[in-house]
């Protein structure tokens, strides 16, 4: 275990140097950007190790096995939901997870509206855009964005502080480009609405393939699992 714990500690120094020079590239601020530690390849156990090191964000991405850990972790850390969320599920999410990165459907945003009613209070979520047009992915197809966020406008207790996507797989990062910046520019129209509820200021975009290029086109949020915790040298 230390010398795994030891390795991550590394990796998060490289990743760090790499979103660094991101930065740089694009003339930003590192401390725009947040490292979200994707956590379901963890168990309890690793996953308090990794908290130890001061990793401040966390993301699950399957309700059942998230619950386990957050009954003993869950006061540690800010949770972040990443993965498709079922609305069945979306009583044990609410007032657990600080953040829900996959709002992608009429029906979960009433479901969340409706839950969130009780605790009195809003559920910051992540709009999912499927910007690359993949039949495997979630999200709003990118031209139904704006009539979906007026729709989200009459909801009291939604909260959309930003969009989400996720690029194809690819050997060459420089292809996912494109599918960043749309996903900017759509955020940027949906703050021009001027929305109360809907501020998308943050883009929770990039993985680790191709983290670099998300941060260089304005990702404030990336979401890192197998980099992270890889055990080879480099990254």
């Amino acid at each position: 275990m230390s010398d795994w714990i030891d390795q991550v500690r590394d990796n998060l120094l490289r990743i760090q140097e790499r979103i660094e020079r991101a930065c740089r590239r694009s003339g930003r601020s590192p401390t725009d950007v947040t490292v979200i530690a994707v956590t379901k390849y963890l168990d309890i156990e690793q996953m308090s190790r990794l908290l130890d090191l001061g990793v401040a964000h966390v993301g699950e991405n399957r309700v059942q096995a998230a619950m386990a850990k957050y009954q003993k972790l869950g006061e540690r850390g800010t949770w972040h939901f990443i993965g498709h969320l079922q609305t069945n599920k979306v009583r044990d999410v609410v007032g657990r997870f600080s953040y829900i990165h996959s709002l992608d459907r009429l029906s979960l945003a009433q479901e969340l509206d409706k839950r969130a009613t009780i605790s009195g209070k809003p559920v910051e979520c992540f709009l999912q855009v499927n910007v690359s047009g993949e039949e495997t992915k979630s999200g709003i197809n990118p031209q139904d964005v704006m009539h979906f966020v007026e729709t989200l406008g009459n909801m009291k207790y939604i909260r959309v502080i930003g969009l989400m996507t996720m690029a194809h797989k690819t050997g060459d990062p420089e292809e996912t480009r494109p599918i960043f910046r749309r996903l900017r520019e759509l955020r940027d129209k949906v703050r021009e609405m001027g929305i109360p509820n809907v501020p998308a200021t943050h883009l929770s975009m990039g993985m680790s393939g191709d983290f670099e290029v998300a941060v260089e086109e304005g990702a404030t949020y990336v979401r890192l699992g197998q980099i992270l915790y890889h055990t080879g040298r480099g990254g």
